[in-house]
């Protein structure tokens, strides 16, 4: 990896800008303090700025959401971050509720909100309400099971009698 300064100084013009006019203060000289650029080079040979790594982003902000079920019987406050997805929180509820994520539905301000949309994009707040519903077709299809289930515990009787 190399150091440089600053661009400015790798291009210098002839002119030098100058605050207060005689024994003033040399302005690219108080840019090029402040601003220390780390270049780095690739393995093709091409010099670039350096990227900054996720280490040096700021601690990502976690929200809490409430998340109430269609009846109002259970609440569940969740701490997600806040750029998560709904797919996430529907990991996260799938925990605490006992069904999967592909049987949730969440509602946000009335509508309902698909697994990659993100929490922030969709304006979620911290403290802010979502809804979870089940799925309708997946309560069918387990109200299904269970008919057919209680049809088959019931002995068949033939009508042909030897």
């Amino acid at each position: 990896m190399v150091k440089i300064p600053s661009p400015r100084r790798l291009f210098r013009s002839r002119s030098k800008s100058t605050v207060g006019g005689i024994g003033g203060v040399d302005m690219c000289a108080m840019v090029a303090e402040h601003e220390r650029i780390e270049w780095e080079v690739r393995p093709g040979g091409m010099l670039v700025q350096k990227r900054r790594g996720p280490d040096d982003d700021a601690v990502v902000e976690a929200i809490l959401v409430k998340v109430c079920t269609a009846g109002g019987a259970w609440q569940h406050d969740v701490s997600i971050d806040a750029t998560a997805t709904f797919g996430e929180l529907k990991v996260l509820l799938s925990l605490a509720t006992g069904l999967w994520p592909r049987e949730q539905r969440l509602l946000y301000r009335g509508r309902e909100r698909d697994d990659g949309d993100h929490l922030h994009m969709a304006g979620v707040q911290d403290k802010d309400k979502v809804l979870l519903l089940e799925d309708p077709a997946v309560t069918e299809r387990k109200l299904r099971s269970t008919t057919l289930a209680q049809l088959m515990g019931v002995p068949c009787h033939s009508f042909i009698q030897v």
